[in-house]
């Protein structure tokens, strides 16, 4: 599989994409503007079907907000998984306006502010701590409100995760607590009125490579062992991460979620089994869960050719989809897959680039992209746009409007 097989997962009525059943056409008319994200409720309750049915039964799913905080996302999901991970003030709020009890709510991300942990003990959620500080702030807070608080220690590792689009472990990171201190800041918590749970270990995101990830979480199952001896009570959480990555591009193959699947049933049926008895295991997944249910529609506003090239103008642009124009994270720019969506049946006849609204030139959103001989009015829609699209753009530049959103 590819991301090809990304754009096949989606309908097409009448030689129009769909999205739950809705030609784009129809549903651009249902939102009312231009440009939207629109994500498919159908993709994404299966992205979770599948997961239950590979994963070990006894993997608790964790679904990181951060990703794509759309309420209506967060609410869909939490009669579908057991857990949700927050990094901000304002992704906590939205996690419990939600069934999802508190106590299934963990808090991670380094430099909580005190009044942010002040929000999460009063809360009851998780506190995954990034480091001594944050610790000794949580104590005296849970103090002054006469709450026992909840927390967990998030692990910088001792080993560097290969393959990983964006590395936050090994090393040195602003991220956890080093594996090395962990033993001395639980000995610092030792005697506090704080209910530590056990560990949180992520070390980089985005990753396609299964042998990769199965090893990550071998070795982070052998490093929980040895920080468990340290624990004044049994280890009773413990967060893997996740990492688990979508291909983004033509040569990306997709995950190879059944090796995950058998390697977390070994660890659960050995050492976790034998070494952790108490823990509830949690594979935590933003990207893998959301990603490729999301699509971003822009219309095509005006076109020229300019020195020889076909330049095809459109109303988005990267304040809305920042990582589509190659400005987040990319090394060497890629297209992110995209089509005409009102011309999915016709041939492509012409070779264009496809540019936002935006005064600079670093706004392109497909270079050199053979499509159907494209007309105003046009819709280009682009594919993997279901995680760190909206909120992680600069929605603010220029003072365009931020784009709509829907849940279909």
């Amino acid at each position: 599989m590819s991301s090809r097989d990304t754009i096949a997962a989606f309908d097409v009525i009448d030689g129009k994409l769909a999205v739950g059943g809705i030609p784009v056409d129809r549903l651009t008319e249902r939102i009312g503007s231009t440009p939207f994200f629109a994500y498919d409720r159908r993709l994404l309750t299966e992205r979770i079907a599948l997961l239950r049915r590979i994963l070990p039964s006894s993997v608790n799913l964790s679904y990181a907000i951060k990703a794509n905080p759309m309420p209506a996302i967060v609410q869909h999901l939490s009669s579908l998984i057991d857990s949700f991970d927050v990094a901000s003030s304002g992704e906590l709020r939205t996690a419990l306006d939600t069934p999802m009890r508190p106590d299934r709510i963990s808090f991670a991300g380094p430099a909580k502010t005190i009044a942010e942990l002040a929000q999460a003990i009063a809360a009851g959620v998780t506190i995954e701590l990034e480091s001594a500080t944050e610790a000794r702030r949580v104590i005296d807070i849970s103090q002054r409100f006469g709450i026992r608080p909840k927390v967990a220690i998030r692990v910088n590792p001792d080993f560097v995760i290969k393959g990983s689009g964006m590395r936050m472990g090994g090393g040195a990171q602003q991220f956890g607590v080093d594996s090395e201190a962990v033993p001395k800041l639980l000995s610092e918590l030792n005697g506090a009125d704080i209910d530590i749970l056990g560990f949180h270990v992520f070390g980089g995101s985005q990753n396609l490579h299964a042998e990769i990830l199965c090893e990550t979480q071998r070795k982070t199952v052998e490093l929980v062992v040895r920080l468990a001896a340290t624990m004044p009570t049994p280890v009773r959480y413990l967060n893997l991460g996740g990492g688990f990555g979508i291909p983004y591009f033509d040569k990306d193959e997709s995950l190879d979620l059944a090796m995950i699947g058998a390697n977390l049933t070994e660890l659960v049926d050995g050492p976790i089994r034998q070494q952790l008895p108490h823990v509830r295991l949690v594979i935590e997944l933003g990207r893998y869960i959301v990603g490729e249910c999301g699509i971003y529609v822009t219309r095509v506003v005006d076109r020229k050719m300019s020195r020889g090239k076909h330049f095809i103008m459109v109303d988005g642009g990267l304040h809305h989809q920042l990582a589509a124009s190659g400005n987040f994270g990319q090394i060497i720019r890629r297209n992110y897959p995209l089509v005409v969506g009102n011309r999915m049946k016709m041939e492509a006849t012409e070779t264009v680039n496809i540019v936002g609204c935006l005064c600079t030139p670093l706004d392109l959103l497909g270079e050199n992209v053979s499509v159907p001989k494209i007309e105003l009015g046009d819709l280009i829609v682009l594919f993997q746009a279901g995680a760190y699209g909206l909120t992680a753009s600069p929605n603010a530049f220029l003072g365009h409007l931020p784009a709509a959103e829907a849940l279909v």
